[in-house]
């Protein structure tokens, strides 16, 4: 059973901060030039984009060779997962860089399970694998590791196996993080997992709404993020419109998209942190989200498409949620969600129903909130096991007839305040109701 380890790093002296800075820097730098040129080697027909030159020898001297050898072994996954997307018809663009020397690199690395150690207790830290060449710079000893404090409670002190140890420089938090990924024998859980289940709609205007089997609904605006980027957008675009000919960028729009896309991802990560906490309390261990095709498939339009692919980065976001699911022993699943937005979850149909921004209304009477609505039929569909206090059909004289027997909660609705998802003092109505006179219906 695979689950992941969260925990913040903190380097014990200024010169150990120093140090793993380099650590980082020179990561980033690595990743950058087998990214370019893997970018070159692509766009060349002649040539092939898994041959790249020898990187050990320039810096396997400040992160070792097994450091280097991890960097190009997740360079190398990232363009299969690029030509994997590419064949599906699904791919946003080729592997990226990690920012530059001149407006600041993203400070990452990636070290192998045998070149680290990590001891909990008191005074927990973490002791990594680094060049002889910069241990030579700094005095330190042929067999000595770069030693660090580790703040956390894991919820996996005892594991059977490591994995490998993503190591990041948060710039929201200011904080060393990590990411350990272990193996967990499930004779060690000290308890079963939860059953229940929960259906995420990822939108464009309402980033994720959520519908749980135990009547919980969770509902997370996006408008304010979302104009904050497109306005940051626009910005761009008009300093992109001065440059000279001939001239691609400028240090300021440079700037600009890193602010941008820092600000999306401290929003997607704190999001889908407070996502999967509510949940685990709820006793979920499934949570159903939709696949790219389907959303690709339903937001057709050029700005939803702007603020599902662009702006939200879908495929990013459900990575970054499966890893927080992980840490609570929870899975998330890829499934279909065709026509979920489209049906009416009081009759079943999808021709009779009206979308008006966040409405959807039938004529059969029900009318609810549109997103909820979605996640909620996604749920329906997918949902592993019978809910006892969920809508059931029975079919009388040739004729379907629906009765709705509810226990949902009011929904929840959260809004970003720049620092944490905070519950909105909007208030949402339940994700359905039908107009008294028509709850039941025959067809």
């Amino acid at each position: 059973m695979k689950r992941t380890n969260t925990f913040d790093v903190v380097p014990q002296s200024d010169e150990d901060g120093e140090l793993l800075r380099r650590v980082l820097d020179a990561s980033a730098a690595l990743w950058n030039e087998i990214t370019y040129e893997r970018r070159e080697n692509y766009a060349d027909p002649d040539s092939d984009v898994w041959e790249i030159s020898e990187y050990r020898g320039r810096y396997g001297g400040v992160l070792g060779a097994s450091t280097v050898q991890q960097i190009e072994r997740k360079n190398r996954e990232a363009w299969r997962s690029f030509f994997a997307l590419q064949k599906k018809g699904e791919a946003n663009g080729k592997p990226g860089f990690w920012g530059n020397a001149d407006d600041g690199r993203e400070l990452r690395t990636y070290i192998r399970n045998t070149s680290y150690s990590v001891e909990w207790g008191k005074q927990s830290r973490l002791e990594l694998l680094v060049g002889q060449d910069l241990k030579d710079e700094y005095g330190r000893g042929y067999y000595e590791r770069l030693r660090l404090e580790v703040r956390g409670e894991p919820n996996w002190k005892e594991y059977d196996k490591q994995g490998r140890l993503e190591l990041f420089y948060d710039e929201q938090a200011q904080k060393f993080r990590a990411f350990q990924p272990v193996t967990v024998d499930t004779s060690r859980l000290t308890h079963p997992l939860a059953s229940e289940e929960a259906a995420l709609d990822i939108g464009a205007n309402n980033l994720v709404a959520c519908t749980t089997t135990t009547g919980q609904q969770l509902l997370y605006e996006g408008r304010t993020l979302f104009n904050r980027f497109r306005e940051t957008t626009r910005e761009i675009a008009r300093l992109q419109s001065l440059l000279e000919d001939g001239q691609h960028s400028s240090h300021r729009i440079r700037r600009l998209y890193d602010r941008r896309t820092k600000r999306r991802d401290h929003a997607q990560d704190a999001l889908a942190r407070d996502l999967i906490e509510r949940l685990y309390d709820e006793g979920v261990s499934t949570v159903y989200v939709g696949d790219l095709t389907d959303v690709l498939e339903t937001h057709w339009s050029v700005e939803a498409n702007a603020k599902t692919h662009n702006f939200w980065a879908f495929r990013a976001f459900v990575n970054r949620l499966a890893c927080t699911a992980e840490e609570y022993g929870m899975s998330v699943e890829g499934r279909s969600e065709a026509w979920t937005s489209q049906e009416c979850p009081n009759c079943g149909s999808t021709a009779d129903t009206t979308r008006h921004q966040d409405t959807l209304t039938c004529s059969c009477g029900f009318e609810g909130h549109a997103d909820l609505v979605a996640s909620e039929s996604f749920l329906r569909r997918h949902q592993k096991s019978e809910i006892s206090d969920w809508r059931t059909r029975h079919d009388v004289s040739r004729q379907r007839q629906t009765t709705v027997t509810r226990s949902m909660a009011r929904p929840v609705c959260l809004k970003w305040d720049d620092h944490n998802w905070s519950e909105s003092s909007r208030s949402v109505p339940n994700v359905a109701h039908t107009n008294p006179q028509v709850a039941s219906v025959g067809r």
